[in-house]
């Protein structure tokens, strides 16, 4: 694990910028890499990707200087374990829908005192020949960075309490997997759904944590910007949609 330079960024106050990708092509992590994004989410959760692929794909883009995250397929110490074994410089923590499920997260991507992530020499660590396991252990803590995912109306009930816990860097909103929780599925834009995002923004804002979300557009940035969101991601799917799609509109009229 070398510097996590998005952690660092964010502790400077600064925003970045992150793409989900959910294929195990190192080529092609590499030339999205290319393309200037601050970090790279490898999505287990709504891809097929194991920590072989999760390996494979954090050395593609740590040759581009991206920071490499992943987000896990749940929240359990054994399968976080693994991703962050296979190099990840981050999780996402997705369906985090009580104060217990945040500090379990904590726990798993945290070693002692912090945590009870299990140790080994791992890829993560140099399998242990760079630098002793203590170190790995201090330097491990300092720079991994824990994403918890809002996305639930019982979460959003709860975000003060989320916002208190240590260890958490940021929360991050999740508004298609919010949209259906309040009964308005794949509609973020419904009333109902945005009171409960500035909701979470108005706690997460104030607080140490930093507030995350999920945007589509320039133009959705730029307002969450202005509610003090400084994690921002968008999809590889919608990217390569819009653009195609111009293109072809253009050729065709």
């Amino acid at each position: 694990m070398l510097e996590n330079r998005v952690k660092q960024r964010l502790a400077a106050g600064d925003a970045v910028h992150g793409c989900f990708l959910r294929y195990d092509n190192a080529t092609l992590a590499e030339f999205i890499a290319l393309q200037g994004w601050d970090f790279l989410v490898f999505d287990a959760e709504h891809g097929a990707l194991d920590p072989r692929d999760v390996e494979d794909l954090c050395r593609a883009v740590e040759l581009r200087e991206v920071t490499p995250i992943v987000r896990a397929t749940t929240n359990l110490p054994h399968v976080i374990l693994r991703f962050l074994d296979a190099g990840a410089y981050g999780v996402h923590v997705p369906w985090v829908n009580t104060p217990d499920e945040v500090r379990a997260a904590v726990r798993a991507v945290k070693y002692e005192p912090l945590g009870q992530r299990g140790l080994a020499g791992s890829r993560a660590g140099d399998w242990g020949m760079s630098e002793p396991l203590a170190d790995y252990v201090e330097r491990a803590n300092r720079e991994t960075l824990l994403v918890v995912q809002v996305e639930t109306a019982a979460a959003v009930d709860r975000i003060e309490e989320y916002a208190s816990i240590d260890g958490v860097d940021v929360l991050f909103i999740g508004p298609t997997d919010l949209s259906h929780s309040l009964g308005q599925p794949g509609n973020p834009g419904h009333p109902e759904v945005r009171a409960a995002m500035e909701r979470v923004a108005e706690v997460v804002v104030p607080s140490d944590k930093t507030l995350g979300i999920f945007t589509s557009t320039p133009a959705a940035v730029d307002e969450w910007l202005d509610r003090g969101a400084r994690y921002f991601t968008n999809g590889v799917e919608g990217l390569l949609k819009n653009g195609m799609q111009t293109y072809l509109s253009a050729i065709r009229s």
